[in-house]
């Protein structure tokens, strides 16, 4: 046998012990991350308690609490947001907390602040405030473990708040906003979710007694990396005004930082620049042990 036969048939049996290693290390990485999808799956659906399917819950248009939550569940969310507007910058900010008091339904208490920073001289912004007190209720009334799918209804209220600088000449409440809504949300697979939420706002003010409504047609789509509670997906957040139409498209993801720590990031493309550009929103989600 020939120097060069050998040398070709030692790395040709090189080249196959390569081939299949990898081979047999890329299926253990797959069926590790599949071992993990099912282990954090069957974490949340598997316990013997009143069924719950595992849903990716959309980071900006959030919902009160899981769908199919049960007895004691809880959760923290501070929200940090810049929206580059025309004649104005708008930084926004949020303190929640959600909780399940019993199993399906869900309570929220939300503190949204805005402040306005004018880009252009002698433009007229609105004024800085604590935006409103919003309290929110969720019921899910549909479970289905087999199909995958989850229903709910709610409803949220906001009591709107004067302008920090109107505090000591202005009414404090100037007006309300009822806003019932229905969710259904879809898991496809392991790792692929989607998701509707809509309903009307009906808003009225104190000042004139006007009264205005809005809808609201939120649809979503992410995709739950394989082996983690971490992914990426995409919100679609529509209203309709009377005649006018308007979508902000918001790219997003979510990163576990620890068991109890989450942390999403969302940016914000409008469809048309009529006031609004581009913006950005970091949530903070915290959930205790319970």
């Amino acid at each position: 046998m020939t120097t060069h036969c050998l040398k070709t048939k030692v790395w040709t049996l090189l080249l196959i012990t390569l081939t299949v290693y990898t081979t047999h290390a890329q299926t253990n990485t797959n069926q590790s991350n599949t071992i993990k999808d099912s282990l954090y799956i069957q974490k949340v659906e598997g316990k013997k308690d009143r069924p719950k399917v595992l849903h990716a819950e959309p980071l900006y248009i959030d919902l009160i609490r899981d769908l199919g939550a049960r007895k004691g569940e809880r959760e923290w969310n501070v929200g940090l947001g810049l929206t580059d507007n025309i004649t104005h910058d708008e930084y926004t900010a949020l303190i929640e907390y959600e909780w399940a008091p019993i199993d399906r339904l869900g309570l929220e208490v939300e503190l949204p602040f805005s402040i306005y920073y004018p880009t252009i001289s002698d433009a007229a912004t609105p004024g800085s405030s604590l935006h409103s007190i919003k309290l929110a209720a969720q019921y899910t009334f549909f479970v289905s473990e087999k199909k995958k799918l989850s229903m709910a209804v709610g409803y949220i209220h906001e009591f709107q708040l004067t302008d920090f600088k109107n505090y000591q000449n202005d009414t404090f409440f100037t007006g309300n906003v009822y806003n019932p809504f229905v969710v259904v949300a879809k898991r496809w697979g392991q790792n692929f979710h989607t998701l509707l939420y809509t309903g009307p706002q009906f808003s009225t003010r104190y000042t004139d007694n006007t009264q205005r409504t809005d809808w609201q047609i939120n649809s979503n789509f992410h995709y739950m990396i394989p082996g983690s509670r971490n992914f990426i997906g995409i919100e679609f957040n529509k209203e309709l005004k009377k005649s006018d139409f308007d979508m902000t498209i918001r790219p997003q993801m979510r990163v576990e930082v620890t068991e109890h720590l989450l942390v999403g990031i969302v940016t914000g493309i409008p469809i048309k620049r009529e006031n609004e550009r581009f913006s950005t929103f970091l949530r903070l989600i915290y959930e205790p042990s319970h």
